[in-house]
């Protein structure tokens, strides 16, 4: 099979794939350490995903295993239903990987840069150039062209770095890191980067400890603590479901209270913490009325009943917390 039968038997593969990666019983180790143990996770397409865990989680180890860089002790990884393991060179040409420490040419142009790339991802010559302008021009690198990499600031390196990844259309984009020593200025940009990369059809996966920035731009959290997968779930749920998070407060504890709350069909993931009480409630703003007046009538002291946003950062300590794992 020649390049051009082979590039087009992937795109058949990808269009029946309704799964960009999936992840099966995935293990590595380290002398003496099990770095990832028993991971399981599908991606799907046109998400961007947070990778989200604390320092030494095993991120970078999974991140790499995916790209596949590193090779794991045991388990499968599929891209498109392509096989990292078994065919590394195959999945590359799907996929583009920015690590942590990213390196680019300090004496050659940006021009030059993105073209030894093309070139080393056996783009067809006659098209590196029209290539290099085009992305150039999707992360706006196009009035710098003609300078050296090393007069760049940190965010239009970082942008350089993103350029060479995705110089061979890659369908998934996998960054570990990316906003890492980036002033709130570039950090911004790069989130509309990421949005404007995910419209155009591609699937991302974005490590960070920043949990504001990835807030942005993320549709699904995949959380990782001690090398296992503590939760994977979509950020915007709520929104989804209707979710609100309330917090009901009274002048001092009531048992009685407890079951009213635990028996409401809309009250889900029920916390008590002493005269607090924290849960979930899918119902309408009616029954959160109805609920307020049940607890009223059956005499408990309510000192006030309201509603408290959820933002990424308490979602995943919330996470790290159920799951019985810290971060320290």
């Amino acid at each position: 099979m020649d390049a051009k039968d082979q590039a087009g038997a992937i795109v058949e593969d990808m269009l029946n794939c309704i799964e960009v990666i999936k992840v099966v019983d995935l293990n590595y180790e380290y002398p003496g350490l099990r770095a990832l143990e028993d991971i399981n996770f599908s991606i799907a397409p046109g998400s961007i995903t947070a990778l989200v865990g604390p320092n030494g989680a095993g991120k970078t180890t999974l991140m790499r295993c995916l790209a596949g860089l590193t090779k794991p002790l045991q388990g499968e990884i599929s891209v498109y239903g392509v096989d990292v393991i078994k065919s590394p060179r195959e999945s590359h040409l799907l996929m583009g990987y920015l690590a942590d420490s990213f390196g680019v040419y300090n004496d050659l142009t940006v021009r030059q840069c993105l073209t030894y790339v093309a070139m080393a991802q056996r783009i067809e010559q006659e098209s590196i150039s029209k290539r290099v302008e085009q992305v150039a021009r999707d992360l706006d690198l196009e009035h710098k062209l003609e300078n050296q990499a090393q007069e760049l600031s940190r965010g239009m390196r970082q942008r350089l770095a993103i350029a060479q990844a995705i110089i061979h259309e890659p369908k998934v984009l996998i960054l570990d890191e990316p906003a890492s020593g980036l002033d709130p200025e570039a950090r911004f940009e790069l989130a509309e980067l990421f949005v404007r990369l995910r419209d155009a059809g591609m699937t991302l996966l974005v490590s960070s400890h920043i949990l504001a920035e990835l807030e942005q731009y993320s549709t699904e959290m995949l959380i990782i603590d001690q090398g296992r997968i503590v939760d994977h779930s979509p950020i915007s749920s709520d929104q989804k479901i209707k979710l609100k998070h309330l917090q009901l407060d009274l002048l001092r504890s009531n048992k009685k209270a407890v079951g009213i709350l635990g028996n409401n069909k809309y009250v889900q993931d029920l916390v008590v913490e002493n005269e607090r009480f924290l849960f979930g409630f899918t119902g309408s703003a009616n029954q959160q009325q109805s609920l307020l007046k049940e607890l009223i009538m059956a005499d408990i002291p309510v000192v006030s009943l309201q509603e408290v946003k959820q933002n990424l950062q308490s979602a995943y300590l919330a996470k790290i917390k159920k799951g019985g794992l810290d971060e320290n």
